[in-house]
């Protein structure tokens, strides 16, 4: 009996460790072995690349189309966003000065405009919106600055015109007066075309010299020399009797 004992004792232990052996492997095997790679999350697509160039085309297409249904409020988002996308484009942004300037909103076409002068100062459209933009806002000094600038690049009559009648206004007599005389004197004053009701209140294109003898003879109210104003109006009606302004000024200085 002790033999059977001792006998399974030693095969109890010997196999126990036999079992641990087996199981130290076994666990030595696992660790041997690679783990498997980790599935990777998937990826966003990249976005697909916007077309700029179809972007504008589509842009310029709105505004065409909005100008002309007259709805300026699409054509003015259109240019606002063709500048976003070409911010260098000066046409664009003179586009919406003078969108601005035909809704007789004058403040924001300044602006505008000021921002164009800033890039190119000598250019005679802008010069030109930004002098009737601040015409429009009342700011006659300012108006004056431009188109005198503008003339002296341009040298042309009508803005020298322009120049003499903001110069009455601002009751800068002797200024207009003279630029009055270098009209007078011009050859194209009597050949250039000016657009002006007639007595019957019909337009009619005159020769530019009147409209100039007309302002003249305002010119000369202004300074109170009435005689030389009603001379003036007389000669106009003498040589147009139908340049209604003429007609209109000299019936309102008889009253006075």
């Amino acid at each position: 009996m002790r033999i059977t004992i001792s006998v399974l004792c030693v095969i109890f232990l010997f196999g126990g460790v036999i079992n641990g052996q087996a199981q130290r492997k076994k666990a030595s095997k696992q660790e041997e072995q690679p783990a498997e790679p980790a599935t990777p999350s998937p990826q966003p697509k990249p976005k697909a690349k916007v077309n700029s160039d179809s972007v504008f085309r589509h842009l310029q297409n709105k505004y065409a189309l909005a100008s002309r249904w007259s709805d300026s409020d699409i054509a003015k988002d259109a240019l606002y966003d063709m500048i976003m996308l070409n911010p260098k484009n000066d046409s664009l942004i003179y586009n919406l000065a003078y969108y601005y300037f035909e809704n007789r909103q004058y403040a924001s076409a300044t602006l505008v405009s000021q921002e164009l002068l800033a890039r190119d100062s000598k250019n005679l459209d802008y010069l030109e919106l930004s002098a009737a933009s601040f015409e429009g806002l009342g700011i006659l000094d300012r108006a004056l600055q431009n188109y005198e600038t503008q003339y002296l690049i341009s040298n042309n009559i009508v803005t020298l015109y322009k120049i003499a009648f903001l110069q009455l206004e601002l009751k800068r007599f002797e200024e207009g007066l003279t630029n009055v005389e270098i009209l007078l004197s011009k050859p194209e004053a009597s050949t250039l075309m000016i657009g002006f009701n007639d007595t019957k209140n019909e337009p009619k294109d005159f020769p530019m010299k009147y409209p100039v003898m007309n302002l003249k003879g305002l010119i000369l109210e202004g300074k109170g020399d009435k005689a030389g104003a009603r001379k003036i109006y007389e000669e106009i009606i003498k040589l147009a009797p139908d340049f209604a302004p003429a007609v209109t000024n000299l019936t309102e200085l008889n009253k006075k």
